[in-house]
Protein backbone atom coordinates (compact mmCIF):
# COMPACT_ATOMS: atom_id res chain seq x y z
CA UNK A 1 0.00 0.00 0.00
CA UNK A 2 1.54 3.49 -0.55
CA UNK A 3 1.94 6.28 1.49
CA UNK A 4 -0.96 8.31 -0.12
CA UNK A 5 -2.89 5.00 0.29
CA UNK A 6 -2.27 5.07 4.20
CA UNK A 7 -3.60 8.98 4.43
CA UNK A 8 -6.52 9.47 6.37
CA UNK A 9 -9.09 10.75 4.95
CA UNK A 10 -11.15 13.71 5.99
CA UNK A 11 -14.99 14.15 6.92
CA UNK A 12 -17.40 13.89 3.81
CA UNK A 13 -18.59 17.70 3.12
CA UNK A 14 -22.41 17.93 3.85
CA UNK A 15 -24.32 19.33 0.61
CA UNK A 16 -27.77 20.52 2.16
CA UNK A 17 -29.92 20.08 5.06
CA UNK A 18 -30.61 16.26 4.59
CA UNK A 19 -27.56 15.60 4.49
CA UNK A 20 -26.52 17.56 8.14
CA UNK A 21 -29.04 15.69 9.54
CA UNK A 22 -27.86 12.23 8.67
CA UNK A 23 -24.25 13.38 9.46
CA UNK A 24 -24.97 14.97 12.63
CA UNK A 25 -27.63 13.25 13.43
CA UNK A 26 -28.75 9.80 12.29
CA UNK A 27 -25.53 8.38 11.71
CA UNK A 28 -23.82 6.54 15.01
CA UNK A 29 -20.77 8.46 15.63
CA UNK A 30 -17.44 6.75 15.69
CA UNK A 31 -16.04 7.90 19.36
CA UNK A 32 -18.76 8.42 22.40
CA UNK A 33 -17.67 11.59 23.24
CA UNK A 34 -19.82 12.55 26.12
CA UNK A 35 -18.46 12.10 29.71
CA UNK A 36 -20.42 10.13 31.68
CA UNK A 37 -20.00 9.95 35.71
CA UNK A 38 -21.34 7.43 38.41
CA UNK A 39 -22.63 9.90 40.75
CA UNK A 40 -23.76 13.92 40.42
CA UNK A 41 -20.75 14.41 42.77
CA UNK A 42 -18.23 13.24 40.44
CA UNK A 43 -19.93 15.18 37.83
CA UNK A 44 -19.21 18.03 40.07
CA UNK A 45 -15.74 17.92 41.08
CA UNK A 46 -14.74 16.60 36.83
CA UNK A 47 -16.82 19.70 35.57
CA UNK A 48 -15.49 22.19 38.68
CA UNK A 49 -11.98 21.34 37.49
CA UNK A 50 -13.06 21.84 33.81
CA UNK A 51 -14.12 25.14 34.78
CA UNK A 52 -11.22 26.40 36.57
CA UNK A 53 -9.08 26.16 34.55
CA UNK A 54 -11.03 28.16 32.01
CA UNK A 55 -11.61 30.99 34.64
CA UNK A 56 -15.41 30.38 34.64
CA UNK A 57 -18.72 29.78 36.12
CA UNK A 58 -21.46 28.29 35.25
CA UNK A 59 -23.72 28.61 38.78
CA UNK A 60 -26.23 30.42 36.86
CA UNK A 61 -27.56 27.41 34.74
CA UNK A 62 -28.93 23.83 35.21
CA UNK A 63 -26.59 21.48 33.95
CA UNK A 64 -23.03 21.25 32.86
CA UNK A 65 -22.33 18.70 29.73
CA UNK A 66 -18.65 17.81 28.97
CA UNK A 67 -17.46 15.71 26.05
CA UNK A 68 -13.67 14.65 24.87
CA UNK A 69 -12.05 12.91 22.10
CA UNK A 70 -8.45 12.71 21.76
CA UNK A 71 -6.87 13.56 18.33
CA UNK A 72 -3.72 12.61 16.92
CA UNK A 73 -2.01 16.08 16.38
CA UNK A 74 -0.12 18.72 18.71
CA UNK A 75 -2.00 20.77 20.89
CA UNK A 76 -1.18 23.97 18.93
CA UNK A 77 -2.00 22.75 15.58
CA UNK A 78 -4.98 21.49 17.40
CA UNK A 79 -5.95 24.43 18.52
CA UNK A 80 -5.13 26.62 15.36
CA UNK A 81 -7.49 24.62 12.90
CA UNK A 82 -10.29 25.49 15.83
CA UNK A 83 -9.23 29.11 15.39
CA UNK A 84 -10.24 28.67 11.73
CA UNK A 85 -14.07 27.73 12.49
CA UNK A 86 -16.27 29.42 10.22
CA UNK A 87 -19.14 29.05 7.78
CA UNK A 88 -17.17 26.49 5.49
CA UNK A 89 -15.91 24.35 8.10
CA UNK A 90 -16.85 20.50 7.53
CA UNK A 91 -17.47 19.66 11.12
CA UNK A 92 -20.53 21.51 11.92
CA UNK A 93 -24.08 21.63 10.31
CA UNK A 94 -23.52 24.39 8.37
CA UNK A 95 -26.79 24.54 6.69
CA UNK A 96 -28.88 23.54 9.98
CA UNK A 97 -26.69 26.36 11.23
CA UNK A 98 -24.67 28.56 9.64
CA UNK A 99 -21.61 30.30 11.14
CA UNK A 100 -21.03 33.98 10.52
CA UNK A 101 -17.79 35.62 12.19
CA UNK A 102 -18.03 39.06 12.48
CA UNK A 103 -15.30 40.88 10.97
CA UNK A 104 -13.80 37.56 10.27
CA UNK A 105 -13.03 37.53 13.78
CA UNK A 106 -13.58 34.12 15.96
CA UNK A 107 -14.49 36.53 19.78
CA UNK A 108 -17.55 36.79 17.48
CA UNK A 109 -19.66 34.66 16.11
CA UNK A 110 -23.26 34.99 14.90
CA UNK A 111 -25.05 30.88 13.86
CA UNK A 112 -28.60 31.42 12.11
CA UNK A 113 -31.00 28.55 11.98
CA UNK A 114 -31.20 27.26 8.47
CA UNK A 115 -29.09 30.75 7.17
CA UNK A 116 -32.75 32.40 8.19
CA UNK A 117 -31.09 36.25 8.54
CA UNK A 118 -34.90 37.72 9.32
CA UNK A 119 -37.91 37.08 10.84
CA UNK A 120 -40.88 35.32 8.95
CA UNK A 121 -44.08 36.89 7.84
CA UNK A 122 -42.87 40.24 8.66
CA UNK A 123 -41.87 39.76 12.74
CA UNK A 124 -39.64 42.57 13.14
CA UNK A 125 -37.62 41.48 16.28
CA UNK A 126 -39.08 37.82 18.21
CA UNK A 127 -40.83 35.35 16.98
CA UNK A 128 -43.19 33.01 19.63
CA UNK A 129 -41.28 34.93 22.24
CA UNK A 130 -38.01 34.52 21.29
CA UNK A 131 -35.09 35.87 19.61
CA UNK A 132 -33.87 33.25 16.74
CA UNK A 133 -32.54 35.81 14.38
CA UNK A 134 -29.50 34.79 15.01
CA UNK A 135 -30.34 31.35 16.24
CA UNK A 136 -27.61 32.42 18.63
CA UNK A 137 -25.00 34.47 19.87
CA UNK A 138 -20.96 33.83 20.62
CA UNK A 139 -19.52 36.45 22.28
CA UNK A 140 -15.96 36.08 23.41
CA UNK A 141 -15.33 36.28 27.48
CA UNK A 142 -11.87 35.14 26.84
CA UNK A 143 -9.26 33.35 23.96
CA UNK A 144 -6.32 31.60 25.47
CA UNK A 145 -4.45 31.68 22.60
CA UNK A 146 -1.37 30.39 24.35
CA UNK A 147 -0.71 28.44 27.84
CA UNK A 148 -0.24 30.43 31.40
CA UNK A 149 3.21 30.39 32.19
CA UNK A 150 2.54 27.64 35.12
CA UNK A 151 0.83 25.49 32.67
CA UNK A 152 2.40 22.02 32.46
CA UNK A 153 -0.76 20.60 29.86
CA UNK A 154 -0.20 23.09 26.87
CA UNK A 155 -3.97 24.48 27.92
CA UNK A 156 -5.46 26.97 25.47
CA UNK A 157 -9.33 27.68 25.48
CA UNK A 158 -11.94 29.55 23.57
CA UNK A 159 -14.62 30.62 26.26
CA UNK A 160 -18.25 32.45 25.31
CA UNK A 161 -21.10 34.01 26.64
CA UNK A 162 -24.25 33.61 24.28
CA UNK A 163 -27.55 34.78 23.94
CA UNK A 164 -30.34 33.89 21.33
CA UNK A 165 -32.61 31.26 20.61
CA UNK A 166 -30.37 28.43 21.91
CA UNK A 167 -30.93 27.56 25.41
CA UNK A 168 -27.05 27.80 25.91
CA UNK A 169 -25.70 30.19 28.41
CA UNK A 170 -21.66 29.61 28.21
CA UNK A 171 -19.80 27.31 25.52
CA UNK A 172 -15.98 26.52 25.68
CA UNK A 173 -14.42 24.29 23.49
CA UNK A 174 -10.50 23.45 25.44
CA UNK A 175 -7.49 21.58 24.77
CA UNK A 176 -4.64 20.55 26.60
CA UNK A 177 -1.68 17.42 26.17
CA UNK A 178 -2.47 13.96 27.14
CA UNK A 179 -2.30 12.84 30.60
CA UNK A 180 -0.99 9.57 31.41
CA UNK A 181 -2.24 8.77 34.43
CA UNK A 182 -5.81 8.87 33.15
CA UNK A 183 -4.88 6.73 30.03
CA UNK A 184 -5.23 9.22 27.19
CA UNK A 185 -2.87 7.65 24.47
CA UNK A 186 -3.83 11.00 21.88
CA UNK A 187 -1.26 13.58 22.13
CA UNK A 188 -3.96 16.06 21.95
CA UNK A 189 -7.11 15.94 24.43
CA UNK A 190 -10.08 18.21 23.39
CA UNK A 191 -13.65 19.15 25.52
CA UNK A 192 -16.71 20.63 24.44
CA UNK A 193 -18.65 22.09 27.82
CA UNK A 194 -21.92 23.75 27.43
CA UNK A 195 -23.50 25.46 30.08
CA UNK A 196 -27.46 25.17 29.67
CA UNK A 197 -30.47 27.85 30.69
CA UNK A 198 -33.34 26.28 28.82
CA UNK A 199 -35.03 29.75 28.43
CA UNK A 200 -34.91 30.23 32.11
CA UNK A 201 -36.49 27.04 33.53
CA UNK A 202 -33.27 26.43 36.09
CA UNK A 203 -35.79 23.51 37.80
CA UNK A 204 -36.42 21.52 35.17
CA UNK A 205 -34.69 18.11 35.86
CA UNK A 206 -33.16 14.83 34.02
CA UNK A 207 -37.00 13.35 34.25
CA UNK A 208 -38.66 16.52 32.06
CA UNK A 209 -39.44 15.12 28.46
CA UNK A 210 -38.36 18.58 26.81
CA UNK A 211 -34.63 18.41 28.64
CA UNK A 212 -34.16 14.21 27.57
CA UNK A 213 -35.03 14.96 24.11
CA UNK A 214 -33.07 17.93 23.89
CA UNK A 215 -30.44 17.01 25.58
CA UNK A 216 -30.33 13.69 23.49
CA UNK A 217 -29.89 15.94 20.14
CA UNK A 218 -27.60 18.10 21.39
CA UNK A 219 -25.61 15.31 22.52
CA UNK A 220 -25.20 13.21 19.30
CA UNK A 221 -24.97 16.32 17.27
CA UNK A 222 -21.86 17.68 19.89
CA UNK A 223 -20.56 13.70 19.18
CA UNK A 224 -20.44 13.79 15.40
CA UNK A 225 -18.80 17.33 15.20
CA UNK A 226 -16.04 16.40 17.94
CA UNK A 227 -15.73 12.90 15.62
CA UNK A 228 -15.42 14.92 12.73
CA UNK A 229 -13.21 17.92 13.83
CA UNK A 230 -10.97 14.72 14.76
CA UNK A 231 -11.22 13.47 11.45
CA UNK A 232 -10.11 16.67 9.64
CA UNK A 233 -7.07 17.26 12.16
CA UNK A 234 -5.63 14.33 11.74
CA UNK A 235 -5.73 14.09 8.20
CA UNK A 236 -4.62 17.37 7.44
CA UNK A 237 -1.73 17.57 9.97
CA UNK A 238 -0.82 13.75 8.07
CA UNK A 239 -0.82 15.55 5.28
CA UNK A 240 1.91 18.07 6.32
CA UNK A 241 4.24 15.55 7.79
CA UNK A 242 4.17 14.01 4.14
CA UNK A 243 4.90 16.89 2.33
CA UNK A 244 7.75 17.54 4.94
CA UNK A 245 10.90 16.26 3.78
CA UNK A 246 12.85 13.56 5.98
Amino acid sequence: MSDKERLIHPPSRSKNILTDIKYFLLDKPEIKTLIKFHTKTEKDEYSLRILQRINTTVSNYSILNVHQIGINAPVSYVFEDLLNWNGDSTCWPNNIARVSRVDDQIEEIKLYLFNIRKYPFGFKKRFLGLNYVPFFNLDAIRVQRIPYPTDADNARYLLYKTSGGYPIGVFSMFVRSAIAEQNEKEPTQLFLGTGFDFFGNKTWSKGHIIYRVWAAIHNRVTAHIMNRFKELCEWRFEMIQHETPD
